[in-house]
């Protein structure tokens, strides 16, 4: 009789458990978001110290671990501090210029209404008598919103700025916690088939990590190559905007091409603004669709709408700084779910769409066996 009674339980045993596993996912969640303003530093810190592991790892094969973990750090503070100086020298450039892009923009809006008129397309908001008072409010208008943007890319950039000092302390220890991190984990997992997964995970990790860093950099160089040969100005930091933003697939080069397209317009004209935006797309193209599958490989894939729903999903929890590390994010679980015997199919549904149709016909073959 006991065995009877509890065959019900026993079925409801695989309902319960989603139903505690989801639940404990929204708790998760919701801690991750209230907590926001100490994992984004935390976040921040970690992604450096993935990117300065390899330096770190040369460094010790040569010098004492004391001495590679100074010089992983000093190294990692010039990048941030050339960095931090790029990107203030744009904007107060970008600032000190707006007279002179206003007035470009004042041209082009000018010869594309004459260009209209000549063909009887005039619209409807040009049909005033004075044609210099419509072109002051428009170009007014338009001042105000990049005024606008501009003014919040500030302060954003300050409030990132102001947790520089927590970022650059966590990284510090972090980078000495890992000079000795692989014996750690041998004497925790001696005995135990965890060490070899534990291992196998963070290998992973860091060979995405690293793939898509050194991919980025090419797109970054390739990107600001281009557009200083246009005559673009600032194309040193819009390589950089390339180079990070690479990091989010398909979206990050639409995000990173819109601005330097616009700015190339108003600069430079309507024909080389097109040889800008081709310039992006080529070099996405080939990097992302051609060099980036073959040196990762299909298992290092997300599927598109795992992207897009990853940026939707971490920017909402933690903003900007979520959106901008959201596939390394997702890239990062995709690998711990594969590395697990319960939760590998989650992975799956997780990876690219084109690599499980490759693999399908081989195990419909071996199913048939």
């Amino acid at each position: 009789m006991a065995a009877k009674s509890d065959e019900p339980l026993r079925d409801l045993g695989t309902p319960i458990r989603l139903l505690v596993v989801a639940a404990c996912v929204v708790v998760l969640v919701a801690g991750l978001r209230a907590a926001s303003s100490v994992i984004e530093p935390f976040l921040i810190a970690l992604f450096v110290v993935t990117l300065s592991l390899p330096v770190l790892f040369w460094l010790k094969q040569r010098l004492p671990a004391m001495l590679a973990v100074l010089g992983t750090i000093l190294l990692d503070i010039a990048v941030l501090a050339a960095v931090g100086s790029l990107v203030g020298t744009t904007v107060n450039q970008l600032a000190g210029d707006m007279d002179k892009y206003e007035g470009r923009l004042t041209e082009l809006i000018d010869d594309g209404s004459a260009w209209l008129e000549e063909r009887g397309l005039q619209p409807e908001w040009l049909a005033a008598p004075d044609a210099s008072e419509r072109l002051g409010l428009l170009s007014r208008f338009d001042s105000s919103l990049l005024v606008d943007f501009a003014n919040q890319a500030l302060r954003y950039t300050a409030t990132a700025f102001s947790s520089l000092l927590i970022i650059a302390f966590i990284v510090i220890f972090m980078l000495f916690e890992a000079a000795t991190f692989r014996a750690k984990v041998r004497m925790a997992f001696t005995g135990d088939g965890a060490e070899g997964r534990f291992t196998r995970v963070m290998r992973e990790i860091q060979h995405y990590i690293s793939i898509k860093t050194m991919v980025s950099a090419a797109t970054g160089l390739l990107i600001g190559a281009w557009v200083g040969l246009l005559g673009v100005d600032f194309f040193i930091f819009w390589g950089l905007v390339a180079f990070v933003l690479n990091f989010i697939p398909n979206l990050g080069s639409i995000i990173a091409a819109v601005p330097t397209t616009l700015l190339a317009v108003v600069q430079i004209g309507v024909g080389r603004g097109l040889l800008v935006a081709l310039g992006y797309l080529v070099v996405n193209m080939v990097i992302g669709n051609l060099i980036e599958p073959h040196l990762m490989g299909r298992r290092l894939g997300l599927s598109t709408l795992v992207v897009v729903l990853s940026l939707v999903f971490w920017g909402w929890v933690w903003g900007p700084i979520g959106m901008l590390l959201s596939v390394p994010l997702t890239m990062v679980l995709k690998i711990m779910l594969e590395n697990t015997e319960e939760f590998r199919w989650v992975a799956v549904l997780l990876g690219d769409s084109r690599a499980a149709e490759r693999l399908a016909p081989a195990s419909g073959g071996d199913s048939e066996e």
